[in-house]
């Protein structure tokens, strides 16, 4: 029923990179408080609140994302479809207040808000008047029904780069995280991802979010691990990994990995893996990160709509901007149908296609992007694995596993953190702790 709707977004896209730049004949309204009806040319019109924060401490991203919205706008020359602009001062409070303006003007669906906060401000009444909302926002505790994401979460992100490593023969991960709720989120979905794809997560190793000093925790985690690697009660060898994720950018990124190095932690016995974040570090110098892998949206227009806001706005986009181009092509697909439900049609299993590949929409709030896997070289980061151009039917999330229920033997060796407390946040509660011999050692 909604093929159309998958295939609508690419195919805008594909004409605006072979015509000159136009004159949008889609319209939009700066944040006001009074919109009279003869601002719309007729009633049909599919209204879009876009609240952004456009003053305050996030205004430069907030400008960014709403740059980005009117260079979709212009490329996808939808006359039904009007953006009506609200700033949310960058505080829940203003998007409170953007909300309500926005749903007295009649808008049909809201893209944004930015911050997690801010989301939580607006759900209860975009909910109680029954107006989708597309967040760019990627707590995944702030979804809900009718309460979307168009950011890429942690989960996906370490979905996608466990499954890889796995397809390459990697079994025993190991977690290098920043002790806050990133490094938790990372921890949660890969225990789940390492079972998932045969394998099991033997090491976490937690540090301070701000420390630039990591020869402590990588000493410990590059040592031999005094537990049984097996039934049969075989000590460890080794570091007992065989690949280790390190969701960190830039300096300090460049610091761990280079401590690694000095413990000789090295590719081919252990596969470094990244996240998204890695995307905006020049990796391709450092030794020990050759053949290091991660994820990342797909680059296959990317440098379309990056030249283009380059030109406009004389500045390179962020990555986020590009889903707010996404986000008005979804909008533009939807005004071209104006379906009943726009839930359902949110939620199509097929889709939708846009500047950063193929993603989709589920009705928990959550979303599946289609994500390439970048290899490091000295020269360039390359595609390994090319992101799917479509979806197939059955998801491939982490929804429905239990961590908990994976390690009812053998636990994750904690380092850097108290185990329990550690374990509660990871799992839900205190493991067992770890099986040596016919004995059941207890932290």
């Amino acid at each position: 029923m909604f093929k159309k709707i998958y295939i609508l977004a690419m195919v805008v896209f594909i004409a605006s990179c072979r015509a000159p730049m136009i004159t949008s004949t889609g319209r939009f309204s700066d944040n006001t408080t009074q919109i009279s009806e003869e601002n719309f040319i007729t009633k049909s019109s599919f209204r879009v609140g876009v609240l952004l924060p456009l003053s305050g401490d996030a205004a430069a991203v907030g400008q960014g994302l709403k740059n980005a919205t009117m260079i979709a706008l212009e490329d996808i020359n939808n006359p039904n479809l009007i953006l009506q602009f609200y700033d949310t001062r960058s505080t829940p409070e203003g998007a409170r207040i953007a909300v309500e303006n926005a749903i007295n003007q009649r808008v049909k669906m809201i893209i944004g808000p930015l911050m997690s906060s801010e989301v939580e401000a607006i759900s209860y009444q975009t909910r109680k008047h029954d107006i989708p909302v597309i967040a760019f926002s990627t707590n995944d505790a702030i979804l809900q029904p009718q309460v979307y994401t168009i950011g890429l979460l942690i989960e996906e992100q370490v979905n996608r780069i466990i499954s890889h490593a796995a397809q390459k023969g990697r079994s025993r991960f190991a977690l290098l995280l920043p002790d806050n709720a990133t490094g938790t989120a990372v921890a949660k979905s890969a225990v789940k991802a390492a079972k998932k794809y045969g394998g099991t997560v033997s090491k976490i190793a937690f540090y301070p979010p701000n420390t630039t000093d990591f020869s402590d925790i990588i000493r410990k985690i590059s040592e031999y691990d005094s537990r049984p690697s097996s039934s049969n009660g075989e000590k460890s060898r080794g570091a007992n990994f065989d690949a280790v994720i390190v969701p960190e950018s830039g300096s300090r990124l460049k610091s761990a990995t280079a401590m690694f190095g000095y413990y000789d932690v090295f590719y081919p016995d252990v596969m470094f893996l990244g996240t998204s974040v890695w995307e905006n570090t020049n990796l391709n110098k450092e030794t020990t990160l050759n053949k290091a892998v991660y994820p990342a949206l797909s680059r296959s227009h990317s440098a379309y709509f990056n030249k283009k806001y380059q030109s406009m706005y004389g500045t390179y986009p962020s990555g986020i901007f590009a889903l707010a181009y996404d986000a008005v092509a979804l909008s533009s697909a939807l005004a071209k149908r104006n379906p009943y439900n726009l839930d359902e049609a949110i939620t199509s299993p097929d889709g939708f296609v846009g500047i950063n590949g193929a993603f989709r929409f589920f009705a928990n709030g959550k979303n599946q992007h289609s994500l390439d896997i970048m290899q490091i070289t000295p020269s360039a980061d390359v595609v390994v694995d090319s992101a799917p151009r479509k979806f197939v039917a059955d998801p491939d999330t982490l929804d429905g596993i239990d961590a908990a229920s994976l390690y009812d033997g053998n636990a994750p060796l904690i380092l850097g953190k108290d185990p329990q407390e550690a374990e509660t946040e990871i799992f839900g509660r205190p493991l067992r702790g770890y099986i040596e011999g016919n004995s059941i050692y207890q932290y």
